[in-house]
């Protein structure tokens, strides 16, 4: 039985070292790193959406034969919204949270 792969495509950025972190100084946060992380998923999902939309169209008019790629492109398009909701979720979850938090 092999072992299980790892998914790619979908990784958050990583901060790169500056000479200033590496001196010890502390480097501030970036102000859109996950706003930015954010859209490139929205970007991502709406392009699996529309992908889904045009192999549908591509077999109903007769330009594709291969309903497989069809039915892959829509499930794809169902996982990564599934995932999106599932992001979104849990950020209005946490959002939640930190309003009922007690100061």
């Amino acid at each position: 039985m092999s072992g299980i792969n790892p998914i790619s495509g979908n990784s958050w950025p990583t901060p790169s070292l500056s000479a200033s972190t590496a001196a010890g100084k502390e480097k501030a946060p970036e102000k859109d790193g996950f706003s930015q992380a954010l859209r490139g998923y929205l970007g991502q999902v709406d392009g699996d959406q529309q992908a889904a939309s045009q192999a549908i169209g591509d077999l109903l008019t007769g330009k594709s034969q291969d309903v497989l790629s069809v039915v892959t492109s829509m499930a794809k398009a169902d996982l990564s919204f599934k995932l999106l909701m599932g992001v979104r979720n849990k950020v209005i979850d946490a959002y939640r949270q930190t309003i009922n938090m007690q100061i």
